[in-house]
């Protein structure tokens, strides 16, 4: 099973994310679980939210422990809460920044980390270019499916035009691919 821990604030979409990631896994023929957690419900509050993917019923429903990904989409959080509590010493991060590891503070913690699975993303900027918006999450989502073979990038696509038809939906693909391709280049 892979599991994911999403950290952001109210209004970046940090739900949505989660659920998004949900339906681009189940589009695989996969089992995936999309759980959000909520402090104090308003705009600018720290929130959570969890994925399970596996190709097994998934029978957890308590919050990522020990997540093998950890999202962050406001490198702020990195002073405000201990955002790497419990990520796997294989695991993954990706975070929403045009700063080094070590501008932000987290350097000693991203080096336990292997090199290959790091990757900073300035997602609020392209989000900015693409939608008009400052929302990451899409964004993010395509720089993840750079990083792993989890879910693969066509069916991140067919969840984000799920949740957002149309103009909208088109908006945020071309932003998950500029995000995808700039992870690759990482």
């Amino acid at each position: 099973m892979f599991q994911i821990r999403i950290h952001g604030r109210g209004g970046q979409g940090v739900v949505s994310a989660a659920e998004m990631l949900s339906v681009a896994a189940f589009e695989e023929g996969k089992h995936s679980q999309a759980v959000p957690s909520f402090g104090s419900e308003r705009m600018g509050a720290p929130v959570v939210a969890y994925v399970r993917i596996d190709d097994k019923e998934i029978e957890l429903r308590e919050p990522v422990l020990e997540p093998d990904l950890l999202i962050v989409q406001d490198p702020t959080l990195f002073s405000a809460i201990d955002v790497f509590a419990g990520l796997r010493k294989d695991g993954y991060l990706l975070v929403n920044t045009a700063k080094s590891m070590d501008e932000l503070g987290i350097s000693e913690a991203a080096e336990q980390l292997p090199n290959d699975n790091i990757a900073a993303v300035p997602a609020t900027e392209l989000a900015m270019h693409h939608l008009k918006r400052p929302t990451p999450n899409t964004v993010l989502l395509g720089a993840f499916t750079a990083m792993s073979d989890v879910v693969k990038i066509d069916s991140v696509f067919k969840a984000i035009a799920r949740k957002f038809p149309g103009k909208v939906g088109e908006m945020n693909i071309a932003a998950a691919q500029a995000a995808y391709d700039a992870a690759l280049a990482n």
